[in-house]
């Protein structure tokens, strides 16, 4: 199983309210459908009908279901099963996934302490294409107050270090396990120069996609996905000039070798792409 990911800009959408859904799906490259913490308290078989009759094209959409926990669980998973939606988003996952999803492709979250510590296993896992992580919850998990530093820290706005291991991991162990990895929300949509930042991270880190819960974040994550002149010209020459080496040559004083050569065909290919 493989994730189909359009674009680098994926966009929450609560499921209760049918008035964003479809301008959600039309801001972003892919949109996911919220029936857990962005959708807040809901009336669930209201919910259900408007992700029904939202028609949107099931390879650009998401639908987040609850945890496995919640009571409401195995009536999202039901619901999910009758309709043309296949991808599913599954929060609070631990060392194991829950019953009940064959057939669906599934992107874990990884926001409690123990899904940090049995990211192997979960990216793995067949069914498993893609993994997610959130913030918010594993700093709670983890008995703290603030997943960044705040003004009176050193690193404004950064996250703290178990934030960016959890990152690093989930990214690290799903390239192992041959599955993308979506980046966190930038909660704060005031702030573009921050969302740019930790996208064009993101992007140069390699991940498929960055996650956003405001409309107006779509386009800076594009932004910071895109390659820039600089980058793609650079891409081409590289291309070209191995084209008349066997191995290792110079370019503008830098030794280019095989993973450099490989590196700007990436760049070119995401330049092509978007």
């Amino acid at each position: 199983m493989t994730l189909y990911v359009p674009g680098p800009a994926i966009l929450f959408a609560p499921a209760g309210r049918p008035d964003i859904i479809p301008k959600a799906a039309a801001k972003a490259d892919m949109v996911i459908l919220d029936l857990e913490d962005g959708a807040g308290d809901i009336d669930r078989d209201q919910a259900y009908r408007n992700i029904r009759t939202a028609n949107l094209d099931p390879q650009a959409t998401i639908v987040r279901i609850v945890g496995p926990t919640d009571p409401n669980f195995a009536a999202d998973l039901e619901f999910v099963r009758t309709t043309s939606y296949t991808t599913v988003m599954v929060p609070k996952v631990y060392a194991d996934l829950p019953a009940g999803l064959d057939g669906l492709n599934i992107i874990a979250m990884i926001e409690t302490p123990q899904a940090v510590v049995n990211i192997h296993k979960i990216a793995e896992h067949p069914q498993v294409v893609a993994l997610f992580w959130g913030a918010e919850d594993l700093t709670m998990g983890l008995g703290g107050t603030h997943s960044r530093h705040l003004a009176d820290e050193p690193r404004t706005g950064s996250y703290r270090d178990t934030m960016r291991v959890t990152r690093a991991l989930m990214h690290i162990h799903a390239a192992a396990a041959g599955k993308l990895t979506i980046d966190a929300v930038y909660a704060d949509f005031h702030d573009p120069d921050g969302l740019y930042a930790e996208a064009l991270d993101a992007a140069r880190s390699g991940f498929a996609a960055s996650a956003c819960i405001h409309p107006k974040q779509v386009d800076v994550i594009r932004r910071a996905y895109q390659p820039d002149a600089e980058q793609i010209d650079w891409a081409r020459r590289v291309v070209a000039e191995a084209q008349h080496h066997p191995g290792a040559f110079q370019l503008d004083g830098e030794m280019v070798d095989a993973p450099l050569i490989s590196q700007a065909h990436r760049v070119l290919d995401r330049a092509e792409s978007r």
